[in-house]
Order: C-alpha cells, then sequence, then structure tokens
C-alpha cells in the first residue's frame, strides 16, 4: 500500500472517529430549551450542582433560582416530571421569564426529566412542537414524553420492583413520579429523583408543586393531591379556589405500602417539605388525530390549564404563608394578569 493511500485511510479514520464522538457526546448531553429568563432570575444552577454524578448526562436539567431580598420560605416548582404535560412545563417557563419575588425563594424545574423532553411521545397522535410567537420573536417548545428516553435508558426490566417492594410493568422504571425517591447508584431516572431530592434538602426547601396533566375524563383531571401531612393547607386553597370560582378536587395520597414512589408521598415522607402534586385537563392525553387539540381545544385551551396551574401554586403558596408557624413566607407577583392570558393567549406572555 502506497503512503498516499495510508494518507487517505487514516484521515477517513479519523474522520469517522469525530463523527462517533461528536454523537456520543450529543447523545450524553443534557437537552437544551428555548427559555428566556426575566429580571426576576437571580441565578441558574442545575440538578447536578446538588448530585454530581448527573453532570453531563440527558438527565441533567437547569434550576431557576428567584429570591427576594429576604429569603424567608423556599419552594421547588417542578414542570415536566412527565414531558408530554405541556400546561406544567408552559407554567414553570413563566414564573422564569415572567415573576418577580419580593419575599422567598423559588426554584425552578421546568423540565425535571429533561430525558423525557428529547423525543414525542409515541403513545399518541400528537405534534413535535408547540409553536408560539412571544414578545420576542417565534418560540418553539418540544412536545415530549411520559417515560425517561429509552435511549438514555436501556433495557427496561420484566418489572419495576420499588424499593418498597411493589411491583410495577418494567417501563415504569422510566417514570420519573414511580422512581422516588430514587438512588444514587441507580439507573438515570433514578439518579435525577436523588439529584431531586437532595436539592429539597440541600437548600431547605418548605414548600413542592409538582405540576401534571391528565386526560379530561380521568377521576384525576383538575385535582390537587397532597401528602397527608400536607392536607391542611391544600384544604385552604382548595376553599379559596372554590370562592374565587375555581372548582378543583381534593386527594389525599395513597398509603405508601399501596402506591409508593410518587413525589407527594415520597417528599412528604422522606423530606421536612409540604408536597403537593397538580392535574389539569389535557387533551392530548387522549386518542385523535387533530394534532391542535393538544394546546388549542375549544374546551380545554392551554391558556386555561396553565391559568389554574398558576392559581393552584397562587394558593398553595398563600395558604402556606398563613398556615405555617416559622415566620417564613413567600411572595411573588406575575408580570400579566389571568386575564390577559386568557384574552390574548400564551404569546401575548411570553418573553
Amino acid at each position: 500500500m502506497n503512503q498516499k493511500l495510508k494518507g487517505r485511510i487514516f484521515s477517513l479514520s479519523l474522520f469517522l472517529l469525530l463523527i462517533v464522538f461528536t454523537f456520543t457526546a450529543l447523545a450524553r448531553a443534557p437537552v437544551s430549551h428555548d427559555i428566556r429568563p426575566g429580571y426576576g432570575v437571580n441565578d441558574i444552577k442545575w440538578l447536578s450542582d446538588y448530585f454530581q454524578p448527573l453532570h453531563d448526562t440527558p438527565g441533567d436539567s437547569k434550576v431557576y433560582v428567584l429570591q427576594g431580598e429576604d429569603p424567608s420560605g423556599k419552594a421547588l416548582i417542578l414542570g415536566g416530571t412527565h414531558s408530554n404535560e405541556a400546561a406544567g412545563i408552559l407554567t414553570a417557563i413563566l414564573l422564569v421569564e415572567q415573576s418577580n419575588v419580593s419575599v422567598g425563594t423559588l426554584y425552578v424545574v421546568p423540565h425535571a426529566n429533561n430525558s423525557a423532553s428529547s423525543y414525542t411521545d409515541p403513545r399518541y397522535e400528537v405534534p413535535e412542537w408547540l409553536e408560539f410567537s412571544g414578545n420576542s420573536g417565534e418560540r418553539t417548545f418540544r412536545y415530549g414524553a411520559r417515560y425517561t428516553n429509552s435511549e438514555h435508558q436501556t433495557g427496561d426490566p420484566d418489572n419495576f420492583i420499588h424499593p418498597s417492594g411493589r411491583e410495577f410493568p418494567g417501563s415504569e422504571a422510566r417514570n420519573l413520579n414511580r422512581v422516588h425517591p430514587g438512588k444514587p447508584d441507580g439507573t438515570l431516572t433514578q439518579r435525577i429523583s436523588y439529584s431531586l431530592f437532595e436539592l429539597v434538602k440541600e437548600e431547605k426547601v418548605d414548600v413542592i408543586i409538582d405540576m401534571h396533566e391528565a386526560g379530561p375524563q380521568s377521576r384525576l383531571s383538575n385535582t390537587l393531591v397532597a401528602h397527608p401531612g400536607s392536607l391542611d393547607i391544600a384544604a385552604m386553597a382548595k376553599i379559596n379556589l372554590e370562592m374565587n370560582g375555581l372548582d378543583i378536587k381534593l386527594e389525599k395520597s395513597r398509603p405508601k405500602e399501596k402506591f409508593p414512589g410518587l413525589s407527594h408521598r415520597e417528599f412528604g415522607d422522606h423530606t421536612d417539605a409540604y408536597p403537593f402534586l397538580t392535574e389539569t385537563k389535557n387533551p392530548g392525553q387522549t386518542e385523535g388525530k387533530d394534532l391542535d387539540r393538544v394546546y388549542k381545544d375549544p374546551k380545554n385551551p392551554i391558556e386555561e390549564r396553565v391559568k389554574i396551574q398558576l392559581k393552584l401554586i397562587q394558593e398553595i403558596i398563600s395558604s402556606y404563608n398563613s398556615y405555617n408557624s416559622s415566620g417564613k413566607q413567600l411572595k411573588y407577583e406575575m408580570s400579566f394578569s389571568f386575564a390577559e392570558l386568557l384574552e390574548k393567549g400564551i404569546d401575548s406572555v411570553l418573553r
């Protein structure tokens, strides 16, 4: 073989190797999202700041910190535990872009399971992207999936056995809301969960709100779920919501031996925080070929669902302020009104 041919083969091999390394790096890197932080954001952290082994994995995700002059009470707001539940993600994004905290600290994670936002839910006919025209230009948001991407966590077991001993179908090993409180040496999904618990403990978080959606016919749609230790706060929030014309069902966490792994159950059992889970109605969790139903459904448009999530957060925090005897408080304002959100749409309130 002559030297010229050897040189070409070497160059081609080097090029192919570079491609392999590039794709490997991209597969490992966390998914990036078009979130444009507002003036209320003081700091941006990562889940890996609380659990370093998550760094440079598809499970790492940004944590936006909004803090008043008095850090006082602290709340963790989670969107995207299930990335096909868009109202919670958009609500979290609006908190990052359009809220200002005067007292206390908000930690906002719009994509709690960032891996699940890297592909579109294959169970339903849904759009790959949600498209809006925000105040600073076109905005697109990935319509993700319920589970951690199987390319990031391979080989579902025949059955997923929670540390409590309860068995679930194997795919639930990739469901962030079934693996809590996670494991530091577990699967990617368990390590994501573990990082969230480390955040709560390190930052001494007082209130946790995990935003979800359910199909319009589900018994869980428009429901506030609370750990037994959080039930008084939830009841106060429900009463205030009803007085303002919003009918929300209230449900207590099931006993751990019957249904473990849920955020509202496990955060309440393993931390000092008051945890809650909120559910709105998502038409995207039904069969259908009208892709616009996901966020333009006439009965359950995305604006109405986001409004409900925002009001739930507002009343939970208000009730916490009244209930807790520690003197800790949380106070924040949105830069838009609910009327503006409903009348002009998500487009008008995105940055």
